[in-house]
């Protein structure tokens, strides 16, 4: 739509979650660190958590690709699963046929000896849960007992939990502590402050192929980070729409009346007040 006319090769906004994209703002940065040298130390449960929109699954992927060629890794984006169907996923992302295992005993045994193999070959293994706050709690129960599977002199599974903050209310019951008292670091995403905001939109149309002058005028970036409270989910909607607007305008920058425009379109966005409205 308005790629040529502002010049991108590509739109930069998308939602789809993509790497090249990853901005390393003190939070992002401090959590993707913090994720390396704690599996780097073999610790067993790492949490990460935050709101809706502020980049776990970004984050998660971008950890992913990190890892690719040092670690052997499972990925489950979607832990909605009773145990055995869990115990199942993390078989098969680890390349075990479990086609043949009449039952759960028989799946955690071939799980256990894919485990030994690759620990025998000094491959560590990693497995990594996206959206954490959806596992039903047997489930969570049965991944700390996946955990126990173990050598004399290490573990055979590092854990690693993305969720939004629900996921740290499930872990307070007391039902859970003993999975709770495992996890050994912890980290909880916060939202871009309006420095942050700024140079997360120039990162991503620099990506997507821009290299003209300031895009978004002052007063249109200042209301993006009070209207999305430095929620890049809702920056990158934010700013597609207002992007929108300009273009369908013929305006070159993107002003305040644009985004005014993509805020009123945005159900989740802040509204800006009535002072606000009428300036």
């Amino acid at each position: 739509m308005y790629e040529t006319h502002f010049g991108l090769q590509e739109a930069p906004f998308a939602l789809t979650p993509n790497t090249r994209y990853f901005l390393r703002a003190p939070s992002h940065a401090d959590a993707l660190e913090l994720l390396l040298v704690a599996l780097k130390e073999r610790e067993g449960f790492i949490k990460i958590t935050g709101e809706v929109g502020t980049g776990k699954t970004l984050l998660c992927r971008l950890l992913l690709k990190d890892l690719r060629d040092r670690v052997s890794t499972a990925y489950i984006p979607n832990p909605n699963l009773p145990p055995e169907a869990l115990y199942e996923a993390v078989a098969e992302e680890l390349g075990v046929d479990v086609s043949k295992c009449a039952n759960t005993h028989q799946v955690l045994k071939a799980l256990n000896r894919r485990l030994i193999k690759l620990a025998m070959e000094r491959r560590s293994v990693v497995l990594v849960i996206d959206e954490a706050q959806a596992m039903p709690e047997p489930t969570i129960e049965a991944l700390r007992l996946l955990t126990n599977l173990e050598t004399e002199s290490r573990k055979l599974l590092q854990v690693v939990l993305f969720g939004q903050p629900e996921l740290d209310v499930m872990l307070g019951k007391e039902s859970l502590r003993q999975l709770r008292q495992r996890i050994t670091f912890q980290y909880r995403l916060s939202a871009l402050d309006r420095q942050s905001v700024s140079q997360y939109l120039r990162h991503r149309l620099a990506q997507a192929g821009y290299n003209g002058g300031e895009l978004f005028a002052p007063a249109a970036l200042k209301l993006i980070t009070r209207s999305s409270g430095g929620i890049p989910r809702l920056v990158n909607v934010l700013a597609h729409k207002a992007m929108l607007a300009a273009w369908g305008q013929g305006a070159r920058q993107v002003n305040r009346a644009h985004v005014l425009r993509a805020i009123r379109d945005t159900e989740s966005a802040r509204q800006p007040g009535l002072l606000a409205r009428w300036l």
